[in-house]
């Protein structure tokens, strides 16, 4: 049982060093999310959102989860559909990535 244990240890972490081995990928369009007006008219000056981007094999992003955001749900919609619109250099696999966005309204 200490063997197996032993061994299921030495592959998690070869599992998490291949995971953080792999280089972010490479982006080749970048869209930028508009300031919502509602949150200008809200007076909301600034904010930001943690995102995850599903990227397929082409580099196209098939689906955009917010992980974070402060002020809550006041960007998300700015950020999927500027996300959704972002390439990355084609890869030969699907992958996943974390992107940070900061807002600020300088009006």
């Amino acid at each position: 049982m200490k063997f197996i244990s032993k061994l299921l240890l030495s592959l998690l972490s070869a599992m998490v060093f291949v995971t953080a081995a792999q280089a972010a990928p490479k982006l080749v369009k970048k869209v930028p999310p508009e300031f919502p007006a509602e949150a200008s008219r809200k007076g909301i000056a600034s904010g930001t959102v943690k995102a995850q981007l599903k990227i397929d094999p082409d580099g196209k992003v098939t689906e955009v989860t917010i992980l974070e955001a402060e002020p809550k749900r006041v960007f998300d919609r700015a950020v999927t559909e500027a996300l959704m619109e972002w390439r990355f250099e084609g890869s030969g696999e699907k992958q996943t990535h974390e992107v940070k966005l900061v807002f600020h309204n300088e009006d």
